[in-house]
Formats: structure tokens, sequence, C-alpha cells
């Protein structure tokens, strides 16, 4: 904050729809690596960790449809009536149900995993999908060969494919409604231009599409709306709110001369813009390009279920072929067939597809009662391993609004006469360091006198009449216009204070005598304090980045006993500082909340927007928080230690069983009489499952409340 502008209306913010349509509001969404997905339900499938397009209806329809052919499949299946003790009712016709069934629940219910799976194997990466297909694949297959009594196997195993297929599409379905698919941050950014210009013609103004705009014209910008493209004011002097480009609250006047960018808002008076860039020239396309770039770029981590399916997918397809070759070997085809078809059906553990999603749906809807949003699943397992936090300062850790000082009254003059006077001046302004005089002196129970004719001088200050005198209330360049010269003991204090970076207003009277001077800084949230203390004692290193001078960013950083700052930092460069981190080997949270944030947030491990910020730098974001209370991230912290744990536990219990379950599978112990059959396989893993899913609601003793932080 240095000088000081006025102007009469709110600070305005890009508008937005509330936070809970912007975290489930669907669109085209991201895979875990930040790819564009396609918006195709077909296209749905499972990548590394994430799901890409409106794939949440898909799999709750595709669930839906195959449990209610899955009935009839389990119901009439004879090994689930043998293992139950009933005879399912004989007719003609009634022998087929299964396989045909089973076939449509193979082809419109595995088409999701058959898909991804054959992805995976492209990208040689096994995960959870190729684990999947592989199962209801061999399941299929061999299932048919029994149906038509082919090679006399006994391989029934459809109302097996058709109970995995269902549990894994209500696994998929249970995790995609809890992190809900975000709209696009490109898009987010897109939706901050206006769609229509008003350019000015020879005779008169016409309302054109923006992309009809071309270098050269003349746009007419009127009050509370958007530059259409970047340009020159020509004609008009306005206060534009520039905070959805540089974070920053403060408007800042704009004149004949200066530069303005698209997306930005003229809020009090309109103007008349000269178009310089236009589409991918403009600033906003800048960042847009920033935000693929940093997206495109974000770590090929996998998420954890998809490295113990990974393992599971190796060692099930090892322990298959060690099978088949040791019995055909002891002479007995059928047997191995048996044998290596049981073990590859049984690999894929009903556990593990239920395992996390359940950890993830519980863990998302405890954040969500925390005011904390998940969107991005890889946010929540990665935050346990962040080295560093590094906060956005305005906004953030501060409150981005000014927040009065000191006061400093020349000789003869009380410091409050002098508050009430500046807060009688600025009584009837709206802009924020006015409403911060005028609090003060409310706070200091200080009685106002009448203020009359109040003027404002956009970008100087604002005068007013009191008791019969003008008096001005205003920064350095009123001081100048007005040729006052303030006493040597009070231009002491005001240049401290300007070291520190505060803005400074001066009270100056009708004769140019200078009365004293108030200082206003950002102020610092209390929550900051706490939150900065207890990421430190969890071990996390604490960073600060802002624009602003670096004396006003070491003010800050000493308040709060940050760890490390980057100060005067262009917008442009936000995520050059993430990577610079990053080249030192630390793992970045970053929290932001404008939309110069974003590519920092998109190259950040975890990137955490601010509820009150900018629809892009939570569309950025894989993590939102609802208010703007910097303690939350502690509950991210806490929330993604304690879900690591659950899912670790669950992934053990999960791939323990089917490690044991394998090698009984393939027969290692037929010598001693001991075959785990098909039958007692299904029992273990339903039992599995459910252990499995009780575990997972243990994590909601969890405790996350941001005002109780330690």
């Amino acid at each position: 904050m240095q000088d000081h502008q006025h102007h009469h209306h709110d600070d305005e913010r890009p508008s937005r729809g509330t936070l809970t349509e912007t975290a489930a509001a669907s669109g085209s969404g991201h895979d875990g690596h930040g790819h564009a997905a396609r918006p195709d339900d077909d296209h749905a499938i499972h990548t590394h960790g994430q799901h890409a397009g409106h794939s949440t209806a898909m799999f709750k329809n595709r669930f839906w449809l195959t449990l209610a052919l899955s009935i009839p499949v389990v119901y009439f299946s004879p090994m689930v009536g043998h293992l139950l003790g009933y005879m399912a009712p004989m007719f003609p016709g009634s022998t087929w149900i299964p396989p045909v069934l089973g076939t449509v629940i193979f082809l419109y219910g595995g088409q999701p995993f058959l898909k991804g799976g054959l992805q995976e194997l492209k990208d040689r990466r096994p995960g959870m999908m190729l684990l999947i297909a592989m199962a209801i694949t061999v399941a299929f297959a061999a299932s048919w060969v029994t149906s038509l009594g082919l090679g006399g196997f006994d391989l029934d195993f459809w109302w097996e494919l058709a109970l995995l297929v269902a549990i894994m599409l209500l696994g998929h379905w249970i995790e995609m409604r809890a992190l809900g698919s975000a709209q696009g941050a490109l898009d987010a950014l897109a939706a901050l231009l206006p769609d229509e210009a008003e350019r000015i013609t020879d005779t008169g103004t016409e309302t054109v599409p923006v992309s009809e705009l071309q270098q050269g014209d003349l746009v007419l910008v009127r009050s509370g709306a958007r530059m259409p493209a970047d340009g020159t004011v020509v004609e008009g002097q306005a206060e534009v709110d520039e905070s959805m480009i540089t974070g920053e609250s403060k408007t800042v006047p704009r004149g004949p001369g200066d530069t303005v960018v698209a997306g930005t808002v003229a809020t009090d008076t309109s103007v008349r813009v000269r178009v310089t860039a236009v589409g991918d020239d403009t600033a906003l396309a800048g960042i847009q390009r920033l935000v693929a770039e940093a997206q495109s770029s974000s770590s090929r981590a996998q998420a954890l279920a998809d490295r113990a399916a990974a393992f599971l997918f190796y060692f099930a397809a090892g322990a298959g072929v060690l099978t088949f070759i040791a019995w055909t070997l002891l002479g007995s085809i059928p047997e191995a067939v048996t044998r290596t078809v049981t073990v590859l059906v049984i690999a894929c553990p009903h556990a593990l597809g239920l395992a996390i999603p359940l950890v993830i749906a519980i863990s998302t809807e405890q954040a969500a009662r925390a005011g904390v949003l998940i969107k991005n699943r890889m946010a929540l397992e990665r935050m346990r391993t962040i080295d560093v936090v590094l906060f956005d300062k305005t906004g953030t850790l501060t409150t981005g609004a000014p927040e009065l000082k000191d006061v400093a009254a020349v000789e003869g003059v009380d410091a409050d006469e002098l508050l009430a006077l500046a807060a009688a001046v600025e009584s009837d302004s709206e802009h924020p360091v006015a409403r911060a005089i005028v609090r003060a002196a409310r706070e200091r129970n200080l009685t106002l006198p009448a203020a009359t004719g109040s003027t404002s001088l956009t970008g100087r200050g604002v005068r007013a009449s009191v008791d019969g005198r003008t008096v001005h209330v205003g920064g350095p360049a009123l001081l100048r216009e007005l040729g006052a010269v303030e006493p040597s003991a009070l231009a002491r204090s005001t240049r401290a204070w300007m070291d520190r970076g505060a803005a400074v207003l001066h009270v100056i009277d009708d004769d140019g005598r200078v009365l004293g001077a108030v200082s206003l800084e950002d102020a610092v949230r209390a929550e900051s304090r706490q939150a900065v203390a207890a990421l430190q004692h969890r071990g996390v290193k604490v960073g600060m980045i802002t624009g602003d001078a670096r004396q006003v960013a070491q003010a800050v950083a000493e308040d709060l006993n940050i760890d490390e700052v980057f100060a005067e930092v262009l917008p442009a460069d936000k995520d050059k500082k993430v990577a610079e981190l990053q080249a030192r080997g630390l793992k970045v949270a970053m929290v932001g909340d404008g939309v110069n944030d974003s590519p920092a947030l998109a190259r950040a491990e975890v990137g955490i927007a601010i509820g009150a910020g900018t629809d892009v730098a939570m569309e950025s974001a894989g993590v939102v928080l609802a208010g703007n209370d910097p303690r939350a991230v502690l509950s991210m912290v806490d929330l993604s230690r304690a879900s690591y744990r659950k899912m670790w536990q669950n992934l053990v219990w999960a791939t323990g069983y089917n490690v044991l379950a394998v090698p009984l599978a393939a027969g290692v112990l037929a010598f001693a009489g001991v075959v785990l059959s098909p039958a007692a396989g299904a029992v273990l893993m339903s039992v599995s499952t459910i252990v499995v899913a009780l575990n997972a609601q243990l994590l909601r003793r969890v405790k996350l409340n941001p005002s109780e932080v330690r």
C-alpha cells in the first residue's frame, strides 16, 4: 500500500457461484496430471488416481444397471447355490441366464475398466484398471468355456465376474462423488472476459462480440464493466480493480496513457480504451498458457491404490505363469488351467476396489465439515509429504484490507482530535482506507465533527468542509499538489512508517498547514500466527510470497516468524518461485487466491485456493478452503496423514489376503490336501471387504477444528 487512492464503490471480485457449486460443477475436468479430460462418458477412464470427463454419472448409472443384472446371475449360479445350500429353480433356458447377463455386465459395466486397462498397458504403468481388466477378462473367457461345455472344465465364474464389476463400479462412483469434478481452470480464466464489447465508431457505439475486436479499435468501458482486451486509456479516468490479475485488493487509478488489462474492472467511471492486444496476445491468455504448462508438468506420481494394484498385477501374473508351468509339468493340463484361472480371477480383491474410495469419501466429508473442499485425490495423498507451505501474503496471511496503525500530530494538535477530523472528512467515502480510518475513530469512541461537501480527488485523496474550513486528507501526491510541507518531527515519523511499507495520509488545513498524519497497513490475521506456529510444530516450513516491497514483506514475516520470504515477485513469476523451491528438493503446497496465483497453484505438489478468491485460483487448485482461515491448511495436513495411515492399513489387509490366497489357489499345499476352492476364495474376499469398510469408518474420529489448533 503506497498512495491513497479513492473510489466510491466496494472492492469488486469476479462474480462466481457458491463454493459448493464450484466444487461440484461438472465439466471438462482434468486427470491426475492436469491433462484436459475428454468430456465424453465413454472415455471416462481411471488414469493413475483420477478419472477423466463427466464420470460420476457414468459410474453411477453403470453401477445400478450392473447391480440389477448381478442379482439373477448370482442367484442362478450353481456354485453360489451349493455354497449357500439352496437349489435355484430350473426351467428351459435358466442355465443361460448367468452367461447372457454376465456377458452384458462384462461389455457394459466392465467397459471403463477394459479401456482403462488397455491405456495402462500402453503407458506401461499397470494399476487398478489393468488388475480389474485382467480378472474380469479371465473370468469371462473361462466362464464361457465352462458354459459351452468345452474341455470339461468347471470354471463357472459368472457370479464372481458380476460382483467384481459391481463392487469396482461402486468404489469408483463413491470416489468420484466424494471428489466432485470441477470446471477447468482454463474455462474459468476465459469467463473473466466479457462476451461483448462496445466499440466506438464514427456514428456512435456498436455492441460486438469480443472476438471481433481488432488492434487499434476504440472501445467504451462503462463503470462496473470488464476490459474486453488489453489496451491504453485514451479518455477518462477510473479506479480499476485489478485484483483478479495482481491479487492485490486495492484499486489503482488509470487515466489517459495508462495501460489496462483484459478482465480487470473499471469500478467508478467509464473510460475509452484503444485496444493494443486481443485474443492470444492478452495478459490473460498468457496466464492461461502458464496454467496449462504448469498443469501438464505436474508430477506423474501414481496414487497409492494403483501402486498396490501394480504389485498385485505382477504378483498374480507371475503366480499364474508359475502355476500353469508347475501343474503342466505334473502332467495335469485341466488342473493347470483350473488353478491358473482361479489364481488370476481372485488376484483382484474386492477390498482393494473399496479400500481407497471409502477412505477418500470419508476424508472429503470430514474435510468439508472443517471447511476444506478436496477436489483432487492426489492432493489429499501428497499433503502429508509437504516440506514447505508457501502462502500468498495479501488476503491469505493478511486480511487484504487496510487497518489504522499509527497517528502522529504536530505540536499543539491532539492525536485523537486529528483522527476525529480525518474520520469526519472520510466519513462519506466507501473506499477501504476511508472505512479503516472511520472504524478506528469509532473504536476509540471519538466524536466526529460534522463534515459537508465531501469531494473525492481521484488518486490523491479527499476534501470536505469541517466547521467552516476546508480540510484535505490524502497521500504524498496531495501534499505535493498543495505545496504543503510537513514539520521535521512529523517527517521522521512518516518516513519510518513508509520504510515499513505503510500507506501514509496527511491531514492538511485550509491554509496549507499539515496538522498530522496517520499510517495504515494491511492487517495481519490473528489466525495466521497460530497457523504458522502449528505448521512449524509439525515439521513443515512456512514461506511467504508477495508482489509487495521487501520492507512490507519483511515486517509481516517478522511479525509471523516466517521461514522464507519472496518479495517484489511479479505476478507472472510466482510459479517460477515454486519451481525454485522444488529444484531445491522441497515438496511445496501453495496457498493463494488470485488469478496470478493459478500457475503457481497448478505447479505446486498441492495447490490450495482460498475460498474468498477467484474461480480461476479455485479451479487450478486441488484443494479449496471454504473460508479464508489459513489454519484450515493444518486440517489438510492432519487429515492427509490420518487418511494415508488408513489407506495403508486397508491395502495391507486387502493385498495381504491375496498374497496368502493366491498361493493356496495355485495349489502350493495341494500335496497336504489343502486347496483353496473358488467358492472359499470368494467367501474370504467378502470378509476382507467388510473389514476394510469398517476400518475406513474409524477415520470419522479424526478431529479437524481449526479454532482448536495447536
